[in-house]
């Protein structure tokens, strides 16, 4: 997914955001807000999953690639472990 598709995505996500606080100010049904909380969050779930694959293209294994991100760098076995391990752990926090 390009950049601008991730911006399309979060900017849907911000939408939704507005909807939560717009229901919550109306007093709106709680179990219907919970409804609404969990898609955001699935939504941002999603982001996440595309961003971290974009950064085991870009930067874990498109180190010597026509894809690299200008931060990659060639890396030991153990360091491209590391980095992907460091990564999901940023992911499910």
């Amino acid at each position: 997914m390009t950049k601008i598709g991730l911006d399309r995505r979060l900017a849907r996500i911000e939408g939704q955001v507005r909807g939560l606080r717009r229901m919550v100010e109306e007093d709106t049904y709680c179990n219907d807000i919970l409804n609404q909380l969990n898609a955001v969050r699935s939504a941002l779930d999603q982001v996440g999953a595309e961003l971290v694959a974009r950064h085991v293209q870009t930067c874990i294994l498109g180190h010597d690639t026509s894809t690299a991100h200008s931060h990659a760098k060639a890396m030991t076995t153990d360091e491209l472990v590391e980095e992907l391990r460091e990564t999901l752990s940023r992911l499910m926090r």
